[in-house]
């Protein structure tokens, strides 16, 4: 399936460039236009400015409800698939690349993720003063990184052992990514 519908791709719109993203193979103009990835027993088919796309076929079946501008279709057969609704969504995809008055999609605001009552708590004591001082200095996303984190374990050991790496990689003024560097 990847095969044939990288062959249409790359028939319809022979100016779009290929590369590798994500462990997806990528379609790009000025910027990138749609994804294929290919999976067990799907094929997923991602448009990076979905919402954006008008639909009339309804081939979009995934994605919109997320935090992103991505629509997806997912597909378990090409059999009986309407290629021509694609093609006038691929024509309509690279014609809103190409169009240079045209804005970037607006950016979508997250929610921020709920901190939890442990961390928040372990930030207000006087002797986590420093990490609670490099944690607020932090961007948001730099933040959310380690609440996710913290956030995501469920066993209790789990939790403590990862509070305390992450008060002590915030007392070194490290991001979660470098937490552990010595």
């Amino acid at each position: 399936m990847a095969e044939h519908v990288t062959d249409w791709i790359l028939n319809w719109e022979p100016d779009l460039t290929e590369s590798i993203k994500w462990n997806m193979l990528c379609f790009s103009a000025r910027k990138l236009v749609c994804g294929i990835s290919a999976c067990k027993y799907h094929l997923g088919l991602a448009f990076f400015r979905g919402t954006e796309l008008p639909d009339p076929a309804t081939l979009f079946n995934e994605g919109g409800e997320n935090n992103t501008n991505i629509r997806s279709i997912r597909l378990t057969t090409l059999d009986g698939f309407d290629r021509e609704a694609l093609r006038s969504l691929l024509r309509a995809a690279v014609e809103l690349d190409s169009d240079p008055m045209l804005p970037p999609a607006p950016k979508v605001k997250r929610k921020p993720w709920p901190m939890p009552d442990y961390f928040k708590r372990a930030l207000a004591e006087k002797r986590n003063r420093t990490a609670a001082g490099n944690f607020r200095k932090f961007a948001s996303t730099y933040q959310r990184e380690y609440i996710v984190w913290l956030t995501m374990a469920k066993q209790p050991e789990t939790k403590a052992r990862r509070l305390k790496e992450t008060l002590t990689a915030l007392a070194r003024g490290r991001k979660w990514a470098e937490r552990k560097l010595k």
